[in-house]
């Protein structure tokens, strides 16, 4: 009974050294999820070019374009499409995994050019009426609706063109660098 204890206890110490380290190197292989690079660096390449288109048009640095939404190109078009293209290339089209991830992908780009774009524009009448009340309503000092909601179609197109090629881009390097 002794053996069958003590072997047990072995067991369990080898099992829980197992599953640390198999906890570890899942936790380092965050940082090598090329579908989740992928669509980082498209949001942060779309946001990036927000960035500075938004500096050449106003000649001011507005550090809220860097996280803000709406504008050129759509960072939430470039980042589903980055991943869900990325998905596409590694774990293949027939899986589950890309399924879910065009469904999320096309639900998203959706919602940018429907829904948040008719908001903003909604936005923008009820800051007019808002502005047009005379100094005595209650309303006349609320602070103004944000405007920049959503998304052209040509703003998504643009988006998703964009995580295309970065999916595309991360692909070729992985693969690169997976044959040396």
């Amino acid at each position: 009974m002794d053996d069958l204890a003590g072997s047990s206890g072995s067991f369990m110490r080898n099992t829980a050294t197992s599953a640390s380290a198999e906890s570890s190197s899942s936790s380092l292989s965050i940082f090598s999820n090329y579908p989740l690079i992928s669509a980082l660096v498209a949001f942060a390449i779309a946001q990036s070019i927000k960035f500075f288109t938004s500096w050449y048009k106003e000649s001011r640095w507005d550090l809220k374009r860097l996280v803000g939404s709406g504008g050129m190109p759509s960072s939430h078009a470039a980042t589903v499409t980055a991943l869900s293209t990325a998905i596409g290339f590694h774990d293949g089209l027939g899986g589950s995994p890309f399924a879910i991830a065009l469904v999320l992908a096309c639900v998203v780009m959706y919602d940018a050019f429907g829904v948040r774009l008719h908001a903003g524009r909604q936005a923008e009448v009820l800051n007019q009426i808002v502005y047009e009340l005379p100094a005595e309503h209650p309303l006349a000092e609320s602070r103004p609706l944000r405007e920049l909601l959503g998304h052209t179609p040509t703003q998504v197109i643009a988006g998703g063109l964009l995580g295309l090629g970065t999916a595309a881009i991360g692909h070729w390097i992985v693969g690169s660098s997976g044959q040396a």
